[in-house]
């Protein structure tokens, strides 16, 4: 294989070459065999005005002026330099299309000079010359113009997501602050009353209710959970480094390890946002489920996705898999929104294992 991809375009600019030239060779019929040279190499340069305009221009106004200077063909060997000429302008070079209509009209006077029939053809190449130019400049504007089009509206819906964003952000906030300034008051008289209570009860000598130690730790989780929660609507940033994430961990007391595999880069912010709330859920189930369990982070980066693993061997088992919660719905909806897969359950061997698969493409 070659390695050179054949496009519509290519098809297109080739079909244009062999059209062309079947109509110039229509006025080389008889001549010599210079001339059907000269006219393929004017045409077929046509195949190739995308990717050289300017040198397709310099074959077609030189084999053009010395077709015409040897055989004095008809009008349609102009066909080559009109098109060339239209390109040129189109791409910008005015002053090399002017330049060379001169030198193929020069060329066309310089055929037969003086005599009338040839001044009306030049006065004909001459219109055609310029329809060529005025409609390579007209093409060139209206791409710019097509361009500025894409790029106001590629501008408008960045600006959408931005105030989108900005809001979503401002709703957070204004969550997280409804819910410090009515549950995190509450829950603190609960836990402080409970803790009284406790403390009397053992002071007096007296056995504590188990109902009374069960309220205080539930709020103390309920705080805990909730001071989470707030730190999460309040957090602006994107995603974060689960490698923090199993520090924090350690020096929670947990016995977390992260590994990383394949060639680590930045993630698209979707993806990074959901690697790092699959880790902190995770890690935040196996800190209450698992007990004092072995923890074992991994992210595989590949070339089109990414790999989140966790497991721990505490004390889940097969048969008695885990109601899904809050936390492994969310998860679950955060992955499949960017078209991953999880996979959440007991191991085989004992313990828990949560296995995201990620698509590296911007989903949304």
């Amino acid at each position: 294989m070659s390695g050179i991809t054949v496009t519509r375009a290519h098809l297109a600019d080739a079909a244009l070459a062999v059209v062309v030239g079947a109509l110039v060779l229509t006025t080389a019929v008889g001549g010599a065999l210079v001339d059907y040279a000269l006219v393929a190499a004017g045409c077929g340069a046509l195949a190739f005005h995308r990717a050289a305009p300017r040198a397709v221009l310099a074959v077609a106004t030189v084999s053009g002026a010395a077709h015409v200077l040897h055989a004095q063909p008809g009008t349609l060997a102009a066909l080559p330099v009109i098109g060339a000429v239209h390109t040129a302008a189109r791409v910008g070079h005015r002053g090399l299309a002017g330049a060379a209509a001169g030198i193929f009209l020069a060329a066309h006077l310089a055929a037969g000079p003086g005599t009338q029939e040839v001044l009306e053809k030049s006065a004909l190449l001459a219109g055609w010359f310029l329809c060529a130019v005025v409609t390579g400049l007209a093409d060139r504007n209206w791409q710019a113009y097509l361009r500025q089009t894409e790029q106001r509206a590629a501008e408008a819906e960045r600006t959408r997501e931005e105030a989108a964003l900005r809001r979503a952000g401002e709703e957070r906030l204004r969550i997280a602050r409804e819910l410090h300034d009515s549950l995190t008051h509450s829950i603190s008289i609960v836990k402080l009353q409970a803790g009284v209570a406790v403390h009397l009860a053992r002071k007096r000598g007296e056995e504590v209710p188990p109902a009374l130690l069960a309220i205080q730790e539930a709020s103390g989780e309920a705080m805990r959970e909730l001071r989470a929660t707030l730190e999460v609507l309040r957090t602006d940033e994107p995603g974060g480094d689960p490698a923090l994430l199993v520090e924090r961990a350690r020096a929670a007391g947990l016995a977390a390890e992260l590994a990383v595999t394949g060639d680590a880069r930045p993630l698209p912010a979707t993806v990074d946002r959901a690697v790092y709330r699959i880790v902190q859920e995770a890690l935040t189930n196996a800190a209450r489920h698992a007990g004092q369990a072995q923890i074992s982070v991994e992210l595989a980066y590949g070339q089109e996705d990414v790999t989140v693993r966790v497991d721990d061997d505490g004390n889940a088992v097969p048969d008695r898999p885990p109601v899904p919660g809050i936390g492994l719905t969310g998860m679950r909806e955060r992955v499949t929104a960017l078209g991953g897969t999880l996979h959440a359950g007991p191991r085989a061997e004992g313990g828990f294992s949560v296995r995201a698969h990620l698509p590296l493409g911007e989903t949304g």
